[in-house]
C-alpha cells in the first residue's frame, strides 16, 4: 500500500481543450481527492488575438496570443481545481491545411519520438493511474489533436506504468442534439456541403460502442466557467452561447472509450477509476 493519491492525467492539444471534453471529470475527480494533472501540448498561438483578429491577419501576434492563452489556461485550471499544469509549449499548428502545419517548431512537425519522450518523463514523475487523450483522428481531425494522441500512446508504450487509458468521444445521439442546438442558436447558418456533412456524421461513436459514461452534471457549472475563462476564444466556443442551464443539460455527461485496462473492471462503466478503488 502507498499514500500516493490516485492520479488522473489528461493530455490535450491547446489551451481550452481541457474544459471542452474533460472539464467535468477533472472537476469531479479533483473534488473526490484525485490528483489531476493537465498536460497541454501547444501554446495556442494560432488562436484569435485581441478583438478577434485571426491568424495571418494584420495585428495577429502569435507570441502575444500564446501569453494571453497561457494566462487563461491558468485561470481555467483554478476553476477546475487542477492539481498540476504541465506545458510542452510546442507551437500551435493551426487547423488542417494551414501553412502553420509545417512551420518550424510546430507540434505537427515535431517527431513523435521527441514529444513522447518528454511526455514519458512526466508520466514517470506523476505515475498516473488513468490517462485520457484523443483517438487516432484527434476526435475531429485537428493536426495537433492527432499528434497529442500519437505522443501519448507512444509515451505509454515507453513507460508501461498506467493501469487504465481512455480516449475521449461523444455519443452520436448527443452529436445529433448538438447539431439541432447549433441551428437553434444560429438560424442563418448555411447548410454544410455533403462532404462536410458526411465528415460530421462520423464524429463520435454509436452509443452502444461507448464504454464509459461519467456523470459530471454536478460540475457542469465549473466546466462552463472554465470554458468562459478562455475569453479570447469566445467567438469560437459555441457552448458559451447556451447559458449554464442549457449547457449543463447537454454537457453533463462525459463519455470515453477504454483502450487499456489492467483492473478487469466490467464494462460499461461509470467511473474512470473503476477497479482502482
Amino acid at each position: 500500500m502507498t499514500n500516493r493519491p490516485l492520479t488522473l492525467m489528461a493530455v490535450h492539444a491547446h489551451p481550452d481543450d481541457e474544459a471542452t471534453g474533460t472539464g467535468g471529470v477533472l472537476a469531479r475527480y479533483a473534488a473526490e481527492g484525485v490528483r489531476t494533472v493537465l498536460v497541454t501540448c501547444t501554446d495556442g498561438g494560432c488562436g484569435d488575438g485581441p478583438g478577434g483578429v485571426k491568424p495571418g491577419d494584420p495585428g495577429h501576434d502569435p507570441a502575444a496570443v500564446a501569453l494571453m492563452r497561457r494566462q487563461e489556461l491558468e485561470e481555467s485550471c483554478e476553476v477546475l481545481k487542477i492539481s498540476d499544469l504541465e506545458m510542452l509549449d510546442y507551437a500551435d499548428s493551426g487547423m488542417a491545411g494551414w501553412p502553420s502545419n509545417d512551420a518550424p517548431g510546430s507540434f505537427w512537425r515535431t517527431p513523435v519520438e521527441e514529444g513522447a519522450a518528454r511526455l514519458a518523463e512526466l508520466m514517470r514523475h506523476y505515475r498516473p493511474d488513468v490517462v485520457v487523450t484523443y483517438d487516432e483522428n484527434g476526435f475531429y481531425g485537428h493536426p495537433d489533436h492527432i499528434q497529442a494522441h500519437r505522443i501519448t500512446m507512444a509515451a505509454l508504450e515507453m513507460t508501461a506504468l498506467t493501469p487504465k487509458v481512455y480516449w475521449t468521444t461523444a455519443p452520436r445521439s448527443m452529436m445529433a442534439r448538438f447539431g439541432e442546438l447549433m441551428r437553434e442558436f444560429e438560424p442563418d447558418m448555411p447548410e454544410p456541403d455533403p462532404a462536410e456533412a458526411a465528415a460530421m456524421a462520423e464524429i463520435g461513436l454509436p452509443d452502444d460502442e461507448i464504454t464509459t459514461w461519467v456523470d459530471t452534471t454536478a460540475f457542469s457549472g465549473q466546466k462552463f466557467d472554465a470554458l468562459a475563462a478562455h475569453a479570447s476564444q469566445g467567438e469560437n466556443i459555441f457552448f458559451l452561447r447556451m447559458g449554464k442551464e442549457r449547457f449543463g443539460e447537454l454537457m453533463g455527461m462525459e463519455t470515453f472509450v477504454r483502450v487499456r485496462d489492467t483492473t478487469g473492471a466490467p464494462l460499461p462503466e461509470k467511473d474512470l477509476f473503476a477497479g482502482l478503488r
